[in-house]
């Protein structure tokens, strides 16, 4: 049985709206945001430049002291390969595989590093059958991975955009 991902939606327009802020961040190199009446200052999201690339950062993630501690499946490789399709990048838990479209026109919206670690987040589910895929308890590990990796900042800006898109948290 499948257990019905009623969030996803929600999940997508919170992350799409963060990287917007991501992005117009790094066009007019202004870092500091408000929210909800507090000064963030974003830290610089990675981006990539191949699928390589792309393998080499998810394999030093997942040998993270603190991720291998709090998630068995850290310990699981997962191998990287470019997507045909140029919509979205996917993970396939059957193999553990993370798909990523390269490019759409000139940009590769999806060789960077809030993309590549909410598939992670997919990956470090203990049992996919048994939760929704952008379930609270995905959201809750993506939250913890963007906090652990990118920064507390990055983290407390999607937290917010999630609860304010209507986005469950666990």
């Amino acid at each position: 049985m499948t257990v019905r991902d009623s969030q996803r939606a929600k999940v997508y327009d919170a992350e799409q709206l963060v990287r917007g802020v991501f992005d117009r961040a790094d066009e007019y190199d202004i870092r500091t945001v408000e929210l909800y009446g507090s000064h963030l200052t974003l830290p610089i999201e990675r981006r990539f430049a191949s699928v390589e690339s792309v393998q080499s950062y998810v394999e030093k993630v997942l040998e993270l002291n603190w991720i291998r501690a709090q998630w068995d499946r850290a310990a699981v490789p997962v191998r990287v390969r470019p997507r045909a399709g140029t919509t979205a990048a996917h993970y396939e838990s059957a193999e553990s595989v993370l798909a990523v479209p390269l490019h759409i026109g000139a940009t590769a919206w999806a060789l960077r590093e809030l993309v590549i670690l909410h598939e992670l987040a997919h990956h470090l589910e203990s049992d996919p059958a048994a939760a929704a895929p952008h379930g609270p308890e995905f959201c809750g590990r993506y939250l913890q991975l963007v906090d652990g990796v990118v920064g507390p900042e990055a983290a407390l800006l999607l937290r917010a955009t999630m609860l304010g898109c209507g986005v469950r948290l666990g």
